[in-house]
């Protein structure tokens, strides 16, 4: 199946800069509250190294906003380390390792969370028609795709990724070596591929934060680089901040981005690192931890948000908003209501 185009959403920066005082507006205008429906009920899976409490403001949007109820698994920063055991398998160190008994601590703790939300689908006001969606946020995208592997799919709807890694790297790349040990691999040989049906819809969403940069010089000798960022961003006054010279461009692309002329910085070389140890390339566009390339599933609807960083640890819902932040969560949240 071939895949669903991408989605370009542009620069959420004048939303950010309006969201204020058209809420102050609206709400002088409105005397009481609209009533909210209840949707299918969601899970949001952990990205690696997050804990529960991360997600708490974003479980909040969800209900108080839009009516769509949510659990996260029960799961700690300290839990993470459970993973460590995988040092002991030999499939570990070949870059071949599979999902058990590494994963079981995880795949328990959401197998538990996936149940309490059937009981709320399933109660007379559920909403959810018995269905439920999951939510995975960074690792959890693919850790979904494990859990759907594992426990099927027949009462999930939706599966939305938030800045997922979602593909293994390329093999023989020079410098790259697969952080998950074969686990993305794995997950890409044995999980159903993508889809986007009316009885199931995968819906990837990836962010545009701050495209890297590689890290040594260009074949010009030249460390001179062009670094686009989204326009009005906190991203955007910092890389100023850091760059030795700079040249406005007032030239702008299709995605709302504004293109500095400047020095690479150091920042843009770290993320360049970081991008290329997913998907094999520093010099391409991402949410300042995975690239968008690696965001999208063929067969899935997969959609690109401007401006958009990668983790709640970091973040800010003004000037640099992540994928649970209310100004993006309006940008997504359709497919959770439909």
């Amino acid at each position: 199946m071939a895949a669903v185009a991408v989605i370009v959403v542009p620069s959420i920066s004048s939303k950010l800069s309006t969201s204020s005082s058209s809420s102050s507006s609206s709400s002088s205008s409105s005397s009481k509250q609209p009533t909210i429906l209840n949707y299918r009920p969601a899970i949001i899976f952990p990205g690696l190294g997050n804990n529960s409490s991360d997600y708490e403001k974003l479980q909040l949007t969800l209900k108080q906003v839009y009516g769509v109820p949510s659990v996260v698994p029960k799961v700690s920063r300290l839990d993470w380390l459970r993973n460590a055991a995988g040092l002991v398998d030999p499939n570990y160190w070949r870059g071949t390792l599979r999902p058990r008994p590494v994963l079981d601590w995880y795949l328990e703790r959401t197998h538990e969370a996936v149940r309490q939300a059937m009981l709320l689908a399933e109660e007379p006001d559920g909403g959810g028609g018995g269905c439920v969606s999951l939510i995975g946020h960074s690792a959890g995208g693919w850790l979904a795709r494990l859990y759907m592997e594992e426990f099927g799919t027949s009462n999930i709807s939706l599966l939305l990724t938030l800045g997922s890694p979602l593909s293994p790297p390329p093999k023989d790349s020079p410098g790259v070596v697969d952080q998950t040990r074969g686990l993305l691999e794995y997950v890409e040989r044995h999980c159903a591929p993508a889809v986007y049906t009316p009885e199931l819809r995968y819906v990837c969403v990836a962010g545009r934060y701050i495209k890297g940069a590689r890290f040594f010089l260009n074949s010009n000798g030249d460390s001179s680089n062009s670094i686009e960022v989204p326009i009005g961003s906190g991203l955007q006054q910092s890389m100023l901040e850091d760059s030795e010279e700079t040249t406005p461009d007032t030239n702008m692309n299709k995605t709302a981005s504004t293109s500095i002329a400047t020095k690479t910085t150091t920042r843009s070389r770290i993320v360049g690192q970081g991008y290329k140890q997913v998907c094999g390339k520093a010099d391409v566009w991402g949410d300042g931890v995975v690239p968008e390339v690696s965001a999208h599933l063929e067969g899935a609807m997969n959609i690109t948000l401007d401006g958009v960083y990668h983790s709640p640890v970091g973040s800010d819902d003004t000037q640099n908003p992540w994928y649970g932040s209310p100004v993006v969560v309006e940008k997504w949240i359709q497919h959770l209501l439909t």
